[in-house]
């Protein structure tokens, strides 16, 4: 049975409530979506189990519906860390449009004595088990990259979960938790705050909100990389000319000055991509968020 949609309305699910960075980034496209599309475009916000309620609704609507999801790495990150999920992250659905990336940066208490991420696995290999790092919960991406770090760094520390990453980095912050891996932009407010001290960036490169901080790779964790991707997924079957309309419309929308200046308070950097390179990255992140969910050591059923 599908889950229906007004055919004349286009919805963007958001899979977590309205206060999420991802509503925000919801908002930043819609009036100008509806525009470039000729149709509304209405945002449907549907949080529950780690954003697979959401998920789930746009995988079970109609190809015809207009439903789609606002999807991020989580989304691949998925289908290897749940046992059981509703719908397939891959087969289930049609890549609509790419929006952009984000990066993360590892932000430590200014208390442990690491100023590279080398240094702080030293400190942690030194302190086996009496360190902690704060995270959004089991499954999300603050979870997931520290998980990843720690398995690929052979250190042993405790996970203490929160339910939003606002909250992990108060923790870090507080000193009550030693590291955090929170977003690039989360992090900005926080650069000369001296309680706290960011080591290095997540991403292949060095973030362009950071500049002056080195990633992990090149600070201590050779190969180790996590970003993420932001796009828009339809459910499978989604009639090729939809695909192409609002993929069609989306590098348009990503040079419109109004849309960039709201995409860089958010900390996403804008890249359009063709159906055919969407669906590729998709492929290539699967299997790569497939190795850090394995190297994290994370699964839940």
């Amino acid at each position: 049975m599908f889950a229906q949609v007004d055919p004349k309305v286009a919805c963007i699910v958001v899979r977590f409530a309205p206060v999420d960075v991802k509503n925000l980034l919801a908002r930043t496209l819609s009036t100008e979506l509806s525009v470039a599309l000729g149709q509304t475009v209405i945002i449907d916000n549907k949080p529950g189990t780690g954003g697979m309620v959401g998920t789930a609704f746009v995988a079970k609507s109609a190809p015809d519906s207009g439903a789609m999801v606002l999807a991020a790495a989580s989304h691949n990150i998925a289908g290897s860390l749940y046992t059981q999920l509703a719908y397939d992250p891959q087969k289930d659905f049609a890549p609509m449009a790419h929006i952009g990336t984000a990066d993360y940066v590892l932000m430590v208490h200014a208390d442990v004595p690491a100023k590279t991420a080398a240094e702080y696995i030293r400190y942690a290999k030194a302190n086996p088990g009496k360190m902690n790092y704060a995270t959004a919960g089991v499954g999300s991406a603050t979870y997931l990259s520290m998980a990843c770090f720690n398995g690929l760094s052979g250190i042993d520390v405790v996970h203490v979960p929160h339910k939003a990453t606002g909250e992990a980095i108060k923790e870090v912050i507080s000193g009550h938790a030693q590291a955090v891996i929170a977003a690039s932009i989360s992090a900005l407010a926080f650069a000369k705050d001296s309680r706290i001290r960011l080591i290095g960036v997540t991403s292949p490169k060095r973030s362009r909100y950071l500049p002056d901080v080195p990633t992990i790779a090149e600070s201590g964790l050779p190969n180790y990389q996590f970003d993420s991707w932001f796009g828009l997924l339809g459910p499978m079957g989604t009639p090729l000319a939809e695909v192409n309309r609002v993929n069609g419309a989306m590098p348009t929308l990503l040079k419109d000055p109004v849309v960039l200046a709201r995409l860089d308070k958010q900390g996403i950097e804008p890249q359009a991509l063709s159906n055919s390179d969407f669906a590729k990255l998709l492929a290539i992140d699967y299997e790569r968020m497939a190795k850090v969910v394995r190297a994290s050591g994370a699964k839940v059923e």
